[in-house]
């Protein structure tokens, strides 16, 4: 794949997967009145199913077959994820709790740091070819 086209669905996939990230934050904060932790881990669960699918099919192209080797991939990307979940939910409470910003400004600040580790380690340690 000529770089041009890598770089576009890199970026198509990480914007879609951030707006869903935020979105579904935002529509939660104003719906469901409950903690922005709460909020924020159910939009991270949802966005992580949105990334495996937009990663593995377009941005990386994995050509895994059976289930065992797309389930390894599966464990191995929400691994990663969830790491950066911690991340994420630190970055919310320093925000939100500590310095009192604005919640949906602090989600897109901590979607722009997540954004960039999860590139990576999807990169180097989920798709990676050598690593199967």
């Amino acid at each position: 794949m000529n770089n041009i086209k890598r770089s576009f669905l890199i970026s198509f996939g990480g914007v879609v997967t951030t707006v869903v990230n935020i979105g579904i934050f935002i529509i939660l904060k104003h719906i469901t009145g409950w903690n922005y932790q709460i909020d924020n881990a159910i939009a991270w669960f949802v966005s992580v199913v949105v990334a495996f699918i937009s990663n593995k099919a377009f941005v990386f192209k994995s050509q895994s077959v059976s289930l065992s080797q797309t389930a390894r991939e599966f464990v191995s990307f929400t691994g990663g994820r969830v790491a950066t979940l911690l991340i994420e939910s630190l970055i919310l409470w320093v925000g939100i709790s500590l310095l009192h910003g604005n919640d949906v400004i602090v989600k897109i600040i901590d979607n722009v740091v997540v954004v960039i580790i999860n590139y990576f380690w999807s990169k180097w340690a989920v798709f990676n070819s050598k690593t199967k």
